[in-house]
């Protein structure tokens, strides 16, 4: 059996894991619901079970979870709100083999990169559309980490100082102006999910409404990013994404009317297309090329 890595994604809800070759091909993947007991069980419970049906352990490991990295990746040192158990658990440690940590984001963009959507991979930024907004950043060629690991939390930019402070106390975010985590809010209530509300655009002004002003948001903060990070693609990721059209063909409307294009050239915004696997995928990569991004 050749060398072969484990990608390792925590999440609220569910863990996902894949087992992946030297060249980025995933050999297995799975998820399972999150249990109740000690997640650091879990996860060396999961790794040994992901291991099994090949018979040798994996030459690495590497997982990916919510929150800041630190700069050793060795943990999440720091997770507010969500998901909070996982900060400061040091894997290496824990599991006694090299565990390097990624924000899942992050990850997801690496899986996106060498396993998905985009084939140019020296620029390029991703959205993760979902309960909250999650991002990450690659410039030229460099994922970016900043000083505390905290660069990439695209969703935290402030669109409306007035606004009210999100989760890490930005005022008027891009997260809270289309995650899931203020869709009761934005419809007083009326609409517990960005799909459910999608499903109504059809027959409900409001859900139009709410709608309307949350692409052009999306849009208003890509064009923000856009001009500081200047990316050829955006990729767009998470469950909202589900909308499909309903989601892009505003979009593309919108960035119409917001983008710096200059001599006409404008930025690329394509849908995820590894799935669900992203941020195991590019744990497992992250594992296997810490050095620098250079594809199989």
């Amino acid at each position: 059996m050749r060398p072969y890595a484990i990608g390792i994604d925590v999440g609220a809800t569910n863990v996902k894991g894949v087992t992946v070759s030297m060249t980025c091909e995933v050999l297995a993947r799975r998820l399972i619901p999150m249990r109740d007991g000690d997640l650091v069980t879990v996860v060396r419970e999961f790794v040994k079970e992901l291991q099994t049906p090949i018979g040798v352990s994996a030459q690495w490991l590497g997982l990916a979870a919510p929150g800041i990295a630190d700069p050793a990746g060795r943990s999440i040192w720091w997770m507010q709100g969500r998901l909070a158990e996982v900060a400061g658990l040091d894997w290496s440690k824990l599991l006694g083999r090299p565990v390097p940590v990624l924000n899942d984001a992050q990850a997801a963009l690496l899986g996106e990169v060498f396993h998905g959507a985009e084939a140019e991979y020296a620029n390029v930024i991703m959205l993760t559309l979902g309960t909250g907004v999650g991002g990450a950043a690659i410039v030229d060629g460099e994922l970016l980490r900043g000083r505390l690991g905290r660069a990439g939390h695209l969703g935290h930019i402030s669109l409306d100082p007035e606004g009210a402070a999100d989760i890490v106390n930005t005022p008027g975010s891009l997260e809270d102006a289309i995650g899931d985590c203020t869709i009761g809010r934005r419809s007083d209530g009326r609409y517990h999910s960005t799909l459910e509300l999608v499903q109504h655009l059809d027959d409900c002004p409001q859900a139009r409404q709410i709608w309307s002003k949350s692409i052009r948001a999306l849009a208003c903060g890509i064009a923000s990013l856009v001009n500081v990070l200047d990316p050829s693609t955006v990729i767009l990721g998470g469950g909202i994404v589900a909308a499909g059209e309903k989601l892009f063909a505003p979009l593309r409307a919108e960035m119409d009317k917001v983008e710096w294009r200059p001599h006409g050239q404008a930025v690329r915004i394509v849908p995820a297309a590894a799935g669900e696997y992203a941020g195991a995928i590019g744990a497992a990569w992250n594992a296997m090329n810490r050095a620098k991004l250079t594809k199989p």
